[in-house]
């Protein structure tokens, strides 16, 4: 299966998109990063907690990716795993772009 199987225009409607999605995906982390401070631990426990987890979200392609073509149906599996988007997210794709996205992302 070829991953590269999207058009011009799913690229362009990516390059669109693509900064809506991080911005609501980064507005859920916060939200869940206040959750996290709102607990009743040690300061110093979720410190480290919230310290941990943005070292790990801030590798997710939902808060940062490398923008290129090459890179379309990657990120956009990565996106998808990672809850930052969803099939319906994709509506406007074609086809053969879902298709392919639909192959690779986990079950």
């Amino acid at each position: 299966m070829q991953a590269n199987r999207f058009t011009k225009v799913d690229w362009t409607l990516f390059k669109n998109k693509i900064a809506d999605w991080q911005e609501a995906y980064m507005n859920k982390l916060s939200k869940e990063y206040i959750e996290l401070l709102s607990e009743d631990a040690k300061p110093s426990e979720k410190f480290w907690r919230l310290d941990k987890r943005i070292k790990a979200d801030r590798k997710k392609t939902g808060v940062q990716l490398e923008m290129s073509r090459s890179n379309l149906i990657y990120n956009i599996v990565s996106l998808i795993n990672d809850g930052a988007i969803n099939f319906q997210d994709l509506a406007e794709f074609s086809d053969e772009l879902k298709e392919t996205v639909s192959a690779y992302v986990k079950r």
